[in-house]
């Protein structure tokens, strides 16, 4: 028995949503054609009360495309140091919209009104222009910290007024949610564009969407078309997401209730170091001195077990869908045997 941590993406379709797949109702998308697509898009519109949304490939595209429409080239925007669009997205913030960034620290990664303010530009023309503060929620570089709603309203009454856009990486949007137990609906009104991505913890095979205000949505659809996400028959996949949305939600406590019992018996191991809090579904531990992780690494591959090197020191591991209570008993019997 494999037992694949390295990602939440590594899901496959479960039958459920092979079937809704096989039986979804396609056209042309870049003609706007396919119902399924529209219906997945309404669906995700409604789901945080905004006005449009747009389905492309990845959240890469849904982020990079956000941050394009809310930007200027020249314009600078305010992230944590770790974020997703700066750090795992092959420079795309420069190479796609031509913006410098201003990074910051954050509290695990959530940034708070003070920070924020402390590193605004002034209109001195010396500097880029502050244009988008950008969080991510959950913050995959802290082991999905994630923020509250009240945190989020401060962020966006605060920015607002300064005339600063607001984009927000959802790439576990629902695993936060989950654990909050805020309300989606409540997130819109706090956000320019809003990216959800559909084919991690919630499973799908492919594709996120890009949730905007309605006059961005031209342009969304134009910057797709540019990034080369426009795609026809992709109705198939949306009808996967629709069923993500329908049923795998709320099982995301399940993934979270896993990371965390995995963590318990990680942190007793001589060859872990540190770990940081395990908050959703993402464990990341730093090896004890000496243990490399190319050692971990290949001395749990010979039990099939996968997991990721987030660093030069460090491990990552993501619970999801694919990963049932027989897997987690595997993986914990291994932990506990493990000598290195």
């Amino acid at each position: 028995m494999i037992v694949d941590l390295r990602s939440d993406t590594v899901t496959k379709p479960t039958p459920g949503m092979l079937d809704a797949m096989m039986h979804a109702e396609v056209g042309d998308d870049v003609f706007g054609e396919d119902p399924s697509i529209k219906k997945l898009e309404n669906k995700c519109a409604h789901l945080l009360e905004m006005e449009a949304a747009v389905f492309c490939p990845s959240g890469t595209m849904t982020n990079q495309i956000g941050i394009n429409v809310l930007t200027r080239p020249f314009d600078e925007v305010i992230c944590y140091k770790g974020a997703h669009i700066y750090k795992y997205e092959g420079g795309g913030l420069a190479g796609n919209s031509h913006v410098s960034v201003r990074l910051l620290s954050g509290d695990r990664g959530r940034l708070s009104v003070e920070e924020i303010a402390a590193n605004i530009n002034s209109t001195d023309s010396h500097y880029p222009v502050t244009s988008v503060v950008a969080l991510e929620n959950t913050v995959v570089r802290e082991a999905g910290s994630y923020y509250t709603l009240d945190q989020i309203k401060s962020v966006s009454e605060f920015s607002r007024p300064k005339g600063l856009k607001l984009h927000l990486d959802g790439a576990r949007f629902f695993n936060a949610l989950v654990e909050t137990g805020d309300r989606s609906q409540d997130y819109g009104r706090f956000f320019d564009t809003v990216s959800i991505c559909l084919s991690k913890g919630l499973g799908s095979p492919v594709g996120s969407v890009l949730v905007c205000k309605k006059e961005l949505e031209p342009k969304v659809r134009r910057m797709r078309k540019a990034f080369g996400g426009g795609m026809r028959q992709s109705g198939f996949l949306a009808a996967a997401a629709i069923y993500a949305l329908d049923h795998h939600v709320t099982r995301l406590k399940e993934d979270h209730v896993r990371a965390k019992e995995l963590s318990k018996v990680l942190m007793k191991q001589s060859y872990v170091k540190s770990m940081m809090p395990v908050d959703t579904n993402i464990i990341i531990f730093e090896l004890a001195p000496g243990v490399t992780t190319e050692k971990f690494l290949a001395k749990i591959g010979e039990h099939q077990i996968k997991a990721l090197a987030f660093s030069q020191t460090e491990i990552r591991l993501v619970t999801h869908l694919d990963f049932d209570d027989r897997m987690l008993e595997k993986a914990t019997d291994v932990f506990k045997r493990l000598s290195i």
